[in-house]
């Protein structure tokens, strides 16, 4: 019962991680093999489980909608995140930029879903997109390569189209049999681009290994499984609103460990965004929330 309050912090530090673990692990793989590998194991861990636990399996146009899903959310969106930082783009600002997310679906949402932000929120998205300009501008070109900065913003549309779409099609979904095939669904988006662009690497190094286990079974497994505890237990509102912290996190860890610094301007724009994201997020925390289960 005491651990219940912490489990939300918990999760949006396990998916802060994640930015950190790909960029310790793809000096010694390429990023579509390294996701290859993941997204394998996930898929064979998930389906094992689902299958102990009789879990009901997705047919129809649910598997269909959950495999398109899978590959915006599990193929586009981490393979840009990854293949922007194997590029040389620092990890705390993918994070950032990519976790723009609940603000630019928030400006869609007007014409796609149909919903009216409050002004508060439209405050938040321009707060939002400032403080990314404030960040990146004048880096870009210089330790931001532009190829990494065009990756990141096909994650940031990958993940928000994707969350639309799951939004209006993923309800009903079993955790661990859907996740199962989401994966399944990402593991051949990324064979089809091994097979075609990328020549399979992987070397299996301590620092690869410990990489790769992390996010599976930290990331993947880890933190899919407290969300299912904190949807269970009806506080997985209080998760959905925590994302403003990811930014800040991810930026905090990738300075812990690689040495990546902001600077005065950059930690301003941090801020700028972090709250932007905030007034963004405490509106449709709830809505989401409710929308995906």
């Amino acid at each position: 019962m005491t651990l219940t309050p912490a489990l939300p912090v918990i999760f949006i530090l396990l998916w802060s991680s994640a930015f950190i673990s790909a960029k310790y692990g793809l000096p010694d793989a390429g990023p579509f093999s390294f996701l290859l590998t993941r997204f394998v194991i996930v898929f064979l861990l998930f389906g094992a489980i689902a299958v102990a636990m009789r879990r009901p399996w997705p047919r129809g146009p649910m598997l269909a909608n959950l495999m398109f899903v899978g590959v915006l959310m599990h193929g586009f969106y981490l393979g840009g995140v990854f293949f922007s930082i194997a590029q040389g783009m620092p990890a705390g600002l993918s994070a950032l930029i990519v976790s723009t997310q609940p603000v630019l679906t928030a400006a869609l949402g007007v014409w796609l879903l149909d919903e009216r932000p409050a002004p508060a929120q439209w405050l938040g998205i321009v707060l939002g997109a400032a403080g990314v300009v404030l960040v990146l501008w004048p880096r870009l070109g210089g330790d931001i390569p532009l190829i990494g900065f065009v990756s990141c913003i096909v994650s940031l549309l990958a993940i928000t189209f994707g969350t639309i779409w799951q939004k209006r099609h993923g309800g009903g979904m079993d955790l661990l049999s859907g996740n199962a095939m989401q994966a399944l669904a990402a593991a051949m988006f990324y064979g089809a681009i091994v097979l075609v662009f990328e020549p399979y690497r992987v070397e299996w190094t301590m620092e690869f290994s410990l990489a790769l286990g992390w996010l599976i079974f930290a990331v993947s497994l880890g933190a899919v499984s407290i969300l299912m505890v904190l949807i269970k237990r009806g506080s997985a509102a209080a998760t959905t609103s925590l994302f403003f912290l990811v930014p800040p996190a991810s930026a905090i860890m990738a300075w812990a460990v690689f040495g990546e610094a902001l600077g005065p301007m950059g930690l301003a724009g941090l801020g700028i965004t972090t709250a932007g994201v905030w007034l963004v997020n405490r509106r449709v925390g709830d809505k989401t929330v409710k929308a995906l289960k």
